[in-house]
């Protein structure tokens, strides 16, 4: 198991927008294979800023399966359109 965070920032006056897309988006998530949970935390000092954090049974799960399907499209292309910038992303392992 490995845990993907990405640190998504978001357009101020568009968090709940953004919310309401996550919700969608994580629906897309739910059908990759090797996905196993996902939890989303906001900023307290930063209210547009969103902590996503995606469970995943292996490394490559994420970066070679969902990243290369049709699925990450449609994941994208629901909640990219409220990033201020690119999503910091990072994968750990438990331990």
């Amino acid at each position: 198991m490995i845990v993907e965070t990405a640190i998504m920032s978001v357009e101020p006056g568009r968090e709940e927008e953004f919310l309401a897309a996550l919700e969608q988006a994580k629906k897309v998530l739910a059908e990759a294979p090797g996905w196993q949970d996902v939890g989303v935390h906001r900023g307290i000092e930063r209210p547009s800023a969103f902590l996503v954090e995606i469970t995943w049974a292996t490394l490559e799960d994420h970066t070679e399966g969902f990243r290369g399907s049709d699925l990450f499209d449609r994941w994208r292309a629901l909640i990219g359109p409220f990033f201020a910038e690119p999503p910091q992303v990072e994968h750990w392992t438990p331990m």
